[in-house]
């Protein structure tokens, strides 16, 4: 599967209201969200107005998910629940709205477990936020997604 530009600022909005979950959006966070509005290759007028938004509560609002693939949808929720790890510990609230978040993305609590699985072996792997491998996160939960796919096909189930 190609990594092509997440559609849409309400994205990172939706992340940062993630992060703003507990109360407060820490730095860290607020620059992983920027970066990786960066590293997914938006416009540099769009990522300013995200790093204007990040420095406010937000909410989630709707996220248009038409033009987002499955791994999109991962990725997004993924990098979601990152960014709850980030102060070492994860609210009921930051649960609340991690679960709404991928609600809106449409992606169940299987994928979710596996998602998280791939982001913490990652994650543990940088002693820093922003050493945090954005990228190699996005390539992962690629790869794991086309072998589910290529083993669906393979099943008997699929064949007749």
């Amino acid at each position: 599967m190609a990594t092509r530009p997440l559609n849409g600022r309400d994205v990172y909005l939706a992340l940062a209201a993630v992060g703003w979950a507990d109360g407060q959006l820490s730095q860290e966070a607020g620059d992983a969200i920027v970066r990786t509005a960066l590293e997914e290759g938006l416009d540099l007028d769009v990522v300013q107005e995200i790093e204007e938004a990040v420095k406010t509560p937000q909410t989630i609002g709707s996220i248009d998910r038409l033009q987002m693939s499955k791994s999109d949808r991962l990725y997004v929720y993924a990098v979601a629940s990152w960014i709850t790890l980030l102060d070492g510990r994860v609210t009921e609230r930051e649960e609340e709205v991690l679960s709404r978040l991928a609600a809106l993305l449409s992606v169940p609590a299987t994928p979710r477990a596996h998602a998280d699985a791939i982001m913490r072996e990652i994650a543990s792997k940088g002693n820093r936020p922003d050493k945090f491998d954005l990228l190699g996160l996005r390539r992962r939960l690629d790869e794991e997604l086309e072998l589910a796919h290529a083993a669906r096909l393979a099943s008997p189930k699929s064949r007749g």
